[in-house]
């Protein structure tokens, strides 16, 4: 129980998220030591002034989630990094379990909103569908039984992230984590999760554009 744990959040102009995302986390979060590292893309909005305020350290990358991401992780300072999202969507009772299972001895821990138990409140029908292609194909040419590929509400032993060997900017990363977790033979497991609509600001995913990059990132792997 006295790990220290990381939780990395990638933010870009989330004022009206950012506020009750960290008191989520400070309500919920059963630990002794931790930190919430928040990553932010050079926002025009309150956000950086409000995770300080509220006692986040805050670290700045605009290169994308990806990038945001793998700097966030280089930079915890904790032994179980989670990573989460800034727009409400990931529930924050759900940290302790995906840090339980770092504990017991668990590389990665993925949510899925596919397993029993799980569900989304905000994803399309467009989506579910490229995500089940994405799943399909990533479970057929690397020997995975994932359930979810797209989904960035997960935790990391701090030791295993150079193993991951990540190199995607954009919204490829998770992807690129559900494939390289695989090819480093990494002890992983996926946990029901429940993803929440985001509760206000824009989305900054663009489903065509970024399922193309998702694609693109496994076609790389495959050849």
């Amino acid at each position: 129980m006295n790990d220290y744990v990381s939780v990395v959040i990638p933010t870009l102009n989330e004022e009206k998220n950012i506020g009750k995302v960290i008191h989520g986390i400070r309500k919920n979060l059963r630990c002794k030591r931790c930190e919430i590292l928040v990553v932010d893309g050079h926002s025009s909005d309150n956000t950086v002034r409000i995770a300080k305020k509220l006692g986040a350290r805050v670290i700045y990358d605009n290169k994308g989630k990806g990038s945001a991401l793998r700097k966030g992780f280089r930079s915890a300072k904790g032994s179980i990094i989670v990573s989460m999202d800034a727009d409400l969507s990931n529930e924050p009772k759900e940290l302790n379990l995906l840090v339980e299972s770092i504990r017991i001895g668990y590389d990665v821990c993925m949510g899925s909103r596919f397993m029993v138990g799980g569900g989304s409140e905000d994803i399309s029908g467009i989506r579910v569908v490229g995500n089940k292609f994405f799943v399909f194909i990533v479970n057929l040419f690397f020997g995975s039984k994932y359930s979810d590929m797209c989904y960035g509400y997960r935790s990391f032993r701090k030791d295993v992230i150079n193993k991951l060997n990540l190199k995607e900017n954009g919204f490829g990363i998770e992807t690129e984590i559900n494939i390289n977790a695989m090819k480093a033979d990494l002890k992983v497991i996926e946990i029901p999760s429940t993803e929440k609509k985001r509760e206000a600001g824009e989305a900054k995913l663009r489903t065509f554009s970024d399922g193309f990059m998702i694609l693109k990132t496994i076609v790389k792997n495959i050849l």
